[in-house]
C-alpha cells in the first residue's frame, strides 16, 4: 500500500461557512497542507496571491486548460477556478495530506482520478439561514445575492453523493466534526496497510 498522502475535498454553497471550518482544520491539523486552486477573477480586499489563489490572467488560464495543467477546473459567475494537477501530486507523492476547498462540479472531477478521497459537504442549519448570511456579508448586490443563492440551492442536492454530511449550525461544532472525521478516516486499515505489516513483519522476526 502506497504511502501517499490523502486527499480530503470539502464542498458547500457560498454562505454556509465552509472556508472557516477548513481554517480550524487546518490549525489543529498542520499535517494537512491547503491545495491553493488557480483562478481568473480579481483578487477581494486582504485575498493574498498564492495564499487564497494563484490569480492569473483569463488567457494564461485557458492556456493551462489547452496544456492539460488542471486535475480539475470549472467557470463559475464568469470566472475560471481549477486545480493543478501536478502541485496536488507534488503534496501527496511527499506523503502529506491535502485539503481542497472546491465546488461539486470540480469535486466530481477529483473523485474519479483520486476514488480513495474523503468527500465531505458543509450545509446551513436552513435556506433561510443561507439567505440571512449571503445578505449580511454586505460586500455583493442584490442581483448577486439573488444569483448565489439560486445556485446554492441546486449545489446542495449534490449532498448525497458525499461520504459525509457536516451541518454548521454552531462553527466550533462543525469544525469538531470535521477534525474527528479527518482522524478516523486516517485510522482505516486499508490507509494503514503499510504499517500494519511493518508491525507484523517485526513480530515474525522476533518469534
Amino acid at each position: 500500500m502506497s504511502d501517499q498522502g490523502l486527499v480530503i475535498v470539502m464542498s458547500a454553497p457560498s454562505g454556509a461557512g465552509k472556508s472557516s471550518i477548513c481554517r480550524r482544520l487546518l490549525a489543529a491539523c498542520p499535517e494537512i497542507e491547503f491545495s491553493v486552486s488557480y483562478t481568473s477573477r480579481t483578487p477581494r480586499p486582504n485575498e493574498i496571491n498564492g495564499k487564497d489563489y494563484h490569480f492569473i490572467s483569463r488567457e494564461d488560464f485557458q492556456r493551462r486548460i489547452g496544456q492539460d495543467e488542471f486535475v480539475e477546473w470549472v467557470e463559475n459567475y464568469g470566472n475560471f477556478y481549477g486545480t493543478s494537477g501536478k502541485s496536488m501530486n507534488e503534496v501527496l507523492n511527499r506523503g502529506k495530506d491535502l485539503l481542497l476547498d472546491i465546488e461539486p462540479r470540480g469535486a466530481k472531477e477529483i473523485k474519479k482520478k483520486f476514488k480513495d478521497g474523503i468527500f465531505v459537504f458543509v450545509l446551513p442549519p436552513s435556506l433561510d439561514e443561507l439567505l440571512h448570511r449571503l445578505e449580511k456579508r454586505g460586500h455583493e448586490s442584490a442581483e448577486a445575492i439573488k444569483t448565489r443563492f439560486a445556485q446554492a440551492e441546486g449545489e446542495l442536492k449534490e449532498v448525497l453523493w458525499y461520504d459525509y454530511a457536516v451541518f454548521n449550525e454552531d462553527l466550533e461544532t462543525a469544525a469538531r466534526q470535521l477534525i474527528a472525521i479527518y482522524r478516523a478516516e486516517k485510522c482505516r486499515t486499508n490507509r494503514l496497510q503499510s504499517k500494519i505489516n511493518c508491525f507484523f513483519n517485526d513480530v515474525n522476526r522476533d518469534v
